[in-house]
């Protein structure tokens, strides 16, 4: 009698849940159930954050558009299941019917997401293919160690990448840009 040893083939699915039981601090993501724990930003990342964020809501603001800005922490349901929970370092939701008290059910219409260290894999691979299959309109990939912008324009199809010297077109908004040269991250 031969005995066969099953291997084990398949990993745990974690789902929403455990990202709520995390200790308190601590903060993962969730991409098709496996869990992916976030390091905390450099200062870098927080002040290039916190400049983009603020163009992009100062626009808004000047012309009174209904679309709004949220920076992380900020949960982004993106497929509407329990396998899937993001936290873009920005997220633009201009469809207010996917926002609640815990964050946006559904794709943002634009995220920027900033490179950090450890999360080069999960922002030029993972949130890629996750973001562009689940609906988002545009993703900026915003990497300060190699000067560049990366956009994405998943409606058009298209891929541009820029230098922090450049001025970058949003292209969910017919007239705004962001002029990389302007921002000041030393």
């Amino acid at each position: 009698m031969n005995v066969v040893r099953k291997e084990e083939t398949c990993k745990e699915t974690y789902t929403i849940d455990d990202i709520y039981a995390l200790p308190e601090g601590e903060r993962a993501e969730l991409i098709e159930g496996q869990i992916y724990y976030l390091a905390t930003p450099s200062r870098t990342h927080q002040r290039l954050l916190l400049s983009l964020s603020r163009k992009i809501a100062d626009y808004i603001d000047i012309h009174q558009g209904n679309c709004e800005v949220n920076i992380a922490p900020f949960a982004v349901f993106l497929n509407n299941d329990d396998i899937n929970y993001v936290e873009p370092d920005i997220s633009v939701i201009c469809d207010p019917s996917k926002l609640d008290e815990k964050g946006c059910h559904g794709a943002p219409d634009w995220i920027i997401e900033i490179v950090s260290p450890g999360s080069k894999q999960m922002d030029y691979y993972k949130k890629l293919l996750k973001y562009g299959t689940a609906g988002v309109r545009e993703y900026w990939i915003v990497d300060f160690e190699k000067n560049r912008i990366t956009v994405y324009d998943f409606q058009r199809d298209s891929l541009e990448e820029y230098a922090f010297s450049d001025k970058v077109k949003a292209g969910i908004y017919e007239d705004f840009e962001i002029d990389f040269s302007e921002i000041n991250i030393k």
